[in-house]
């Protein structure tokens, strides 16, 4: 490549980083899903769940839980997309509200533009991994769970021994609900 370039506005760095990133995760999905199906994609989430969760490990702050650490992590990766997010904390835990999910949007307007995608949505994927990382990362007594709610969804992080919180018919740690 000959000639004068000029560096990349912030916007501009955030838009090739997001096509940069989705090319690599949609062609990761296409491959495992060729080569390997369902069980290769369930093997897939179980080693970057598994990757994932000890990079978290290593990068908790000191002054912040593995809980608030993850709905942190997963606040930031959905603001990324300019999704409408908000977190609030709650006597049993946090609720993440994402009520219009910017994945969802960099997807469909990537599928205008021609591009094939691997999964019809993405959001039985992101629960999926999200929660079995959730499992293999934050407290023993916390249960992080997801709902669909339109273009968007609520991901919640709770402890039955919080107070005011009730233990009785919580699901289990890491369990995508719905």
């Amino acid at each position: 490549m000959a000639g004068d370039t000029s560096p990349l506005d912030p916007a501009e760095k955030v838009d090739l980083w997001r096509q940069r990133f989705f090319e690599a995760q949609a062609a990761a999905e296409e491959f495992v899903l060729g080569e390997h199906g369902e069980a290769g994609l369930a093997a897939w989430i179980a080693a970057n769940s598994r990757i994932t969760a000890t990079l978290l490990r290593a990068q908790q702050p000191a002054d912040m839980s593995a809980t608030d650490h993850f709905m942190t992590r997963l606040e930031r990766q959905l603001l990324l997309y300019d999704s409408a997010v908000t977190s609030e904390s709650q006597p049993s835990g946090t609720v993440l509200r994402n009520a219009d999910c910017g994945i969802l949007r960099y997807r469909r307007r990537a599928a205008r533009a021609g591009v094939t995608l691997t999964f019809s949505s993405p959001c039985p994927y992101c629960q999926e991994l999200n929660t079995a990382i959730a499992a293999r990362y934050v407290e023993p007594d916390v249960t992080v769970s997801c709902e669909q709610a339109g273009d968007g969804c609520t991901w919640r992080a709770e402890s039955p021994h919080a107070p005011g919180a009730d233990a009785a018919g919580s699901p289990h740690r890491g369990r995508a609900d719905g």
